[in-house]
C-alpha cells in the first residue's frame, strides 16, 4: 500500500509521496505509478505525482512526474505545497527552505498563520529568455519575438522563456472563450518545441494585473501553473505593458509575482492546501 496525500494550489493538484519517512525500492516505477494514480473518475486524479525525496545539497528534494508519466524539472504551485508539507508534518521546520529539483535549489519562504503555512513565496530564480541574444542579465526590453504557424494556417506571436520549464508565451484578445484545449496541444508539440513546451495564453488587463489559462505539456490544461505565471510576467513586463510586480489571475485563483530588477530573480507567492491523506493498492 503507498500512503499519499493530496494537496493544490489554486486548484494545480498533485498527490505527494514522501520518500524521506518511507523507504522503496530502488527501481520503483514512479512516471507508471503517476499515470495510474493522475487519471480523473478512474484513480485519485491529479494533475501528477511530485515525490518529497532526501537531498544531499539542501533541506529537501522534488521530484515531479506529469499526468502522462514524463518527468518535468520544477513545479511553482507544487513546490508551494511541498513546502508546506515538509514544513506542518516536521520533516524540516526551517523557515525560509531550501528545495533541490531538476532546475537547481530553489529557497522558499514560508508565511505562517497560527502555525500553519498560510502562503509560500519561491525564489524562481533568472528566467532564461530565447534566442539566448536576448537574456542580458533577464532584464532586457528587446523584443524576442518568436512567430509559430500551425499547419492549419494560424499564427501566434510570443516568447519563448524557461522559469524552471519551457514556456511560450502568447497575447490573446478574449481569454475566456479562447479554444486551448484545441490549439494548447498544437503548439506544445510544434516542431520548434523539441522537448514540447508548456503554452501560456495571457489577456493584459491593465499595468498590475495579467489574465492567464495554459495548457502544461503532460497534464492538459491545468487551473493555474506557478512557471507559466512567472513567464507571464516576462512576456508582457519586456513589452513595457506592465510593472515589474503583478497579479496573475488564473482560472484557480490568483498569484503575486515580482521580478525584482536588481537580483533579476523573480519571486512568486501564493497559497497552498492539503486536502486529504490515505493508502492506495499500486504496484511497488
Amino acid at each position: 500500500m503507498l500512503q499519499f496525500t493530496k494537496m493544490h494550489g489554486l486548484g494545480n493538484d498533485y498527490i505527494y509521496v514522501d520518500t524521506i519517512s518511507n523507504r522503496f525500492p530502488p527501481n520503483t516505477n514512479w512516471p507508471a505509478i503517476a499515470g495510474l494514480l493522475s487519471q480523473r473518475r478512474f484513480s485519485i486524479g491529479s494533475d501528477g505525482l511530485i515525490l518529497i525525496t532526501p537531498s544531499q545539497v539542501a533541506d529537501c528534494g522534488m521530484r515531479i512526474f506529469n499526468a502522462d508519466g514524463s518527468e518535468g524539472q520544477m513545479c511553482g504551485n507544487g513546490i508551494r505545497c511541498l513546502a508546506k508539507y515538509v514544513y506542518e508534518h516536521n520533516i524540516c521546520k526551517k523557515n525560509p527552505l531550501r528545495v533541490e529539483t531538476l532546475a537547481g535549489i530553489r529557497d522558499v519562504s514560508l508565511i505562517l498563520k497560527d502555525e500553519c503555512v498560510d502562503l509560500v513565496e519561491v525564489n524562481m530564480g533568472i528566467p532564461k529568455i530565447f534566442p539566448q541574444s536576448h537574456e542580458t542579465n533577464g532584464l532586457n526590453r528587446a523584443e524576442p519575438n518568436i512567430r509559430l504557424t500551425l499547419e492549419n494556417g494560424q499564427s501566434f506571436e510570443g516568447i519563448f522563456v524557461n522559469t524552471g520549464v519551457p514556456h511560450f508565451v502568447t497575447e490573446v484578445e478574449d481569454i475566456n472563450s479562447f479554444p486551448v484545449k484545441d490549439i494548447g496541444p498544437l503548439l506544445e508539440k510544434h516542431k520548434f518545441f523539441p522537448d514540447k513546451a508548456n503554452i501560456d495564453f495571457i489577456h493584459i488587463v491593465d499595468h498590475t494585473t495579467v489574465m492567464m489559462r495554459v495548457w502544461e505539456r503532460g497534464s492538459k490544461e491545468t487551473l493555474a501553473c506557478g512557471t507559466g505565471a512567472c513567464a507571464a510576467l516576462v512576456y508582457a513586463y519586456i513589452r513595457g505593458k506592465v510593472d515589474s510586480k503583478v497579479t496573475i489571475v488564473l482560472r484557480g485563483g490568483e498569484l503575486s509575482v515580482h521580478w525584482d530588477q536588481t537580483s533579476k530573480q523573480i519571486f512568486m507567492k501564493g497559497p497552498a492546501k492539503e486536502i486529504y491523506s490515505g493508502f492506495v493498492k499500486v504496484p511497488l
